[in-house]
């Protein structure tokens, strides 16, 4: 080999080793540009996933949804959400903080949060190690003195106190029958049935509650040569509750009830009293309440153009209030309330309401279900009761 040749062949090594080190530098610009465009775009690279492994040596790659002292849940990528016994468990480490509350402590408006372990999870051994992640020793809780487990974020918002507007959840539903023929019918149905609870996690007590329901019903029955008979029933209530404790509470409310098919042109209830909480669980709740009540009762006028004197009564509401979650996402709800007068024994009056939400498509289900009005003293040539059976398409509110 020549020494010009040697000279080309030094030339070409130097070139090709400076090639390989522009690259290497454009490769390195190239990672650092994506993860800039990643940071400007909210796109951050994603944390390691939660390991979970069990006793029998199977291994779930997911994250930690949340659970309690006896099971939690895990979203694995390949099986999705998988409730877990603790038992079960020979290991678990997830990057994601929680606060786990133990027994004794309890999450109400009072609640001292420093109190509560919150940080990165691991368990194993039947014992939940919670790493606050700021320096500070780690915190060891036996599985069995767990009561829930909670994501941070989830955890810190429940003690927020949220704006007038949010938090609100609830149906809303329209139903109509039109008939044409020598008869010519026409009812339409529409309710509004809202509730906001704060907070409304089923692990903390609850604060105060507001409910609001509204249901209207419209109907007409004509025929040539014949007075058309109308129907209609429009009943609206409003209600506060402010929790002494877990599951006692004060009330106020408000009733109104128009409904021509009794000869009532509107009846007006306010009162307050207390309610308690009977039973609460993630599937069922059961309330009931007494109240004391003002009644003010206006009647459309009698046949013969007589006019009914207004009726002003004090006396008591008694009542309650059931909702239970079914299977495949059905809600039952049944409401029952008494309201007898002190100052006249014959001036009560009653109702009770039961439906079954049975879901269609994500916020679209039809509700089935009957309301029913008792009015002891209507004026003369009406009923007393009032039953009306009602099927909705309704729409589910958040």
């Amino acid at each position: 080999m020549t020494k010009s040749d040697m000279n080309i062949g030094i030339n070409r090594k130097i070139i090709g080793q400076t090639m390989m080190q522009r690259a290497k530098k454009l490769v390195g610009l190239c990672g650092a540009a994506t993860g800039l465009a990643l940071t400007a775009l909210g796109q951050a690279p994603k944390s390691a996933p939660d390991v979970l492994e069990l006793n029998d040596g199977e291994r779930l790659i997911g994250h930690l949804v949340g659970g309690s002292g006896t099971s939690f849940t895990f979203h694995s990528d390949a099986a999705g959400d998988v409730k877990i016994a603790w038992k079960d468990v020979k290991s678990l480490k997830s990057g994601s903080k929680f606060a786990v509350a133990e027994k004794g402590i309890v999450l109400d408006k009072h609640a001292d949060l420093s109190k509560v372990p919150q940080g990165t999870i691991s368990a194993s051994d039947q014992k939940i190690i919670v790493d606050p992640g700021t320096g500070a020793a780690a915190t060891v809780i036996p599985v069995a003195d767990a009561t829930n487990l909670v994501p941070q974020p989830n955890f810190l918002n429940a003690f927020k106190t949220p704006r007038f507007d949010q938090d609100w959840h609830g149906s809303a539903g329209f139903g109509v029958d039109l008939i044409e023929a020598t008869q010519k019918s026409r009812n339409i149905t529409a309710a509004v049935s809202l509730q906001r609870v704060v907070s409304g996690e089923s692990w903390v007590s609850p604060r105060y509650k507001t409910l609001f329901n509204l249901n209207f019903a419209d109907g007409q029955l004509s025929q040539p040569g014949t007075p058309t008979i109308t129907t209609d029933i429009v009943h609206a209530n409003i209600e506060h509750d402010m929790f002494v404790s877990s599951r006692l509470f004060a009330d106020v409310s408000g009733d109104f009830l128009h409904s021509v098919s009794q000869g009532m042109k509107l009846q007006q209830t306010y009162g307050g009293g207390m309610g308690y909480v009977v039973l609460r669980n993630e599937h069922q709740e059961l309330d009931v309440k007494a109240s004391v009540v003002y009644v003010r009762q206006q009647f459309e006028p009698e046949t013969g153009g007589l006019i009914v004197p207004v009726k002003s009564l004090v006396g008591a509401a008694l009542g309650e209030s059931y909702t239970r979650s079914l299977m495949g996402g059905v809600a039952f709800h049944e409401g029952f309330s008494f309201i007898p007068a002190f100052n006249d024994n014959k001036a009560y009056t009653g109702n009770l309401f039961a439906n079954l939400m049975i879901p269609v498509r994500k916020r679209i289900s039809i509700t089935i279900g009957g309301v029913d009005n008792y009015i002891n003293e209507p004026p003369s040539g009406f009923k007393k009761n009032s039953f009306e059976f009602v099927t909705q398409l309704s729409y589910k509110i958040n």
